[in-house]
């Protein structure tokens, strides 16, 4: 899976740790959710989707190889 959250962080001018604190995570967290080392669950992605206002999908995408196999 691919994700935006490193840029949409950004875009809200927090760091990982602001972030991390605003939904009830560990700065490890955010961290490993942005290199794709954990993939969040949907309570923590629902948690995003609310503070950055979008729908999950427009920062979290399958890759081209999940796609794949959903269309078997």
């Amino acid at each position: 899976m691919r994700n935006r959250l490193k840029i949409e962080r950004a875009i809200l001018n927090l760091t990982q740790e602001e972030l991390a604190h605003k939904i009830g995570v560990s700065r490890q967290t955010i961290s490993s959710i942005e290199k794709n080392r954990y993939v969040p669950s949907t309570v923590l992605s629902l948690k995003l989707s609310i503070l950055f206002q979008k729908p999950v999908n427009e920062f979290f995408e399958l890759d081209d190889t999940e796609i794949s196999e959903v269309k078997k």
